[in-house]
C-alpha cells in the first residue's frame, strides 16, 4: 500500500505534465491552422491583422512560436503621399507573399507553415503600432519565433531599393527559408496581346507605304539627333542599373519623414536621382564637345571662336569638378592631379 501511495502522486504529476505539453502543442497547431486558413482567404496570401489577432498570434503564445510573421505596417490616409510609395511597396509585399506560396505550394510542407505575411492598418490598430514602436512609414518587421515585437528585425531603407526582390532577400537573410523567384503578373493579358497583334496586321500595309515613300520619323535627322542624345544620357546616367535593380528615385528621411533624400552617402546604393544628376553633367560636357568639334570650327570669326571655346572649357571644367566632388562625397575616394616632374 505504501508503494501505491507513493507512485500515485508521481503518476498524476507525469500525466499532468503530458497534458499541459499536449495542450500547448495543440494550441500552437490550432494557431498555425488558423493562419493557413486566413492566408488562403487572401488573394495574395497577406493576412490582415488587428489588435485582437496580434494578441492571439504574437503576444499570447509562449516563445518559441512555431512560425515567424513578416508584418507590413500601412496607413490608408497616407497613400496619397507619393514620396512614401506605400501603395507600391504594399503591392510588392503582396508579390513576395504570393511568390512564397507559389514556390511552396504544399500547405503541409514545413516551409509553408513557418512564415506568414501580414499587414496592420494604422487607423484601426493604433495600439499595435505603439506595441512595435512604429512612428514612421514605410515600416516592415520580421518577428521570429523567439522575438518580441520591439526586439524584432526591422527592414532598412536599402531593403526597399529593389522592391519585392530586396524584401525576399531580407527574409532569406534573417530566416532559413527560401522565398524563391518573384512571380510577377505579365504586362499584357492574352486578350490585349490578341488585340495588339490584330491592330499591327491592319496597320502594316499603311506603315510600309510610309516607309517606302520616306515620310516617317525615321527619315528625320532631328529625330536621330535627339535619339543619340537620349541614348548617351541613358548610358552615362546608369539608367539600366536603376531599371534592373529597381532603384527608387529618392528615399524618405528616417529622422524627418517630411524630407526627401536624393543623394545616398555610401557606395552600397545609388538612387535614381543621383544617376540623373551625374548623367546631366556628363551630357553637358558631351554636348559642348560636339558643339566645339562640329559647329564652332565652322565659325569664321576668330574672336567668337575664342570666347565660345573659353565658355565651353569653363562649363566643362565646372561639370567635371561637380562629378568628382560627388564621387568623393559618396565613396570617400579622392582624385588627385599630378604635375609633370619637369614642372617642379
Amino acid at each position: 500500500m505504501a508503494t501505491l501511495k507513493f507512485s500515485h502522486p508521481l503518476l498524476l504529476t507525469l500525466l499532468l505534465a503530458l497534458f499541459v505539453q499536449y495542450s500547448l502543442s495543440s494550441s500552437d497547431s490550432d494557431r498555425v491552422a488558423e493562419l493557413l486558413d486566413l492566408q488562403s482567404r487572401s488573394p495574395s496570401g497577406v493576412i490582415h491583422l488587428d489588435d485582437q489577432s496580434v494578441s492571439r498570434f504574437l503576444t499570447t503564445p509562449k516563445s518559441p512560436r512555431p512560425y515567424s510573421l513578416l508584418i507590413f505596417f500601412d496607413a490608408l490616409q497616407l497613400h496619397d503621399k507619393s514620396e512614401l510609395h506605400l501603395k507600391e511597396l504594399r503591392h510588392e509585399f503582396g508579390l513576395v507573399s504570393s511568390s512564397f506560396i507559389a514556390n511552396n505550394p504544399d500547405p503541409s510542407s514545413p516551409s509553408r507553415s513557418k512564415l506568414f505575411f501580414c499587414e496592420i492598418e494604422f487607423k484601426e490598430s493604433q495600439p499595435s503600432f505603439s506595441l512595435f514602436g512604429v512612428n514612421a512609414l514605410p515600416h516592415v518587421r520580421l518577428i521570429g519565433p523567439n522575438q518580441t515585437p520591439k526586439k524584432s528585425d526591422q527592414m532598412d531603407q536599402s531593403d526597399y531599393s529593389r522592391l519585392a526582390e530586396s524584401m525576399a532577400e531580407f527574409v532569406e537573410s534573417k530566416t532559413s527559408l527560401v522565398v524563391g523567384p518573384i512571380q510577377r503578373p505579365p504586362m499584357f493579358s492574352k486578350n490585349q496581346l490578341v488585340v495588339l497583334f490584330i491592330a499591327m496586321l491592319i496597320s502594316a500595309p499603311f506603315a510600309l507605304k510610309k516607309v517606302i515613300a520616306g515620310e516617317t520619323l525615321l527619315n528625320d535627322r532631328k529625330v536621330w539627333l535627339m535619339g543619340a542624345i537620349f541614348i548617351y544620357f541613358f548610358s552615362v546616367a546608369g539608367t539600366m542599373h536603376n531599371i534592373i535593380r529597381k532603384m527608387p528615385m529618392f528615399l524618405t528621411d528616417r529622422n524627418d519623414p517630411s524630407k526627401l533624400v536624393f543623394f545616398y552617402q555610401g557606395s552600397g546604393m545609388q538612387l535614381g536621382a543621383e544617376g540623373f544628376a551625374v548623367g546631366f553633367l556628363y551630357t553637358i560636357v558631351g554636348l559642348l564637345l560636339a558643339f566645339v568639334t562640329h559647329v564652332l570650327v565652322k565659325v569664321r570669326n576668330v574672336n567668337t571662336q575664342r570666347v565660345a571655346m573659353m565658355i565651353a572649357l569653363f562649363v566643362s571644367f565646372w561639370a567635371v569638378k561637380k562629378v568628382v566632388y560627388l564621387d568623393n562625397w559618396k565613396t570617400g575616394y579622392g582624385i588627385h592631379g599630378y604635375w609633370p616632374s619637369s614642372w617642379n
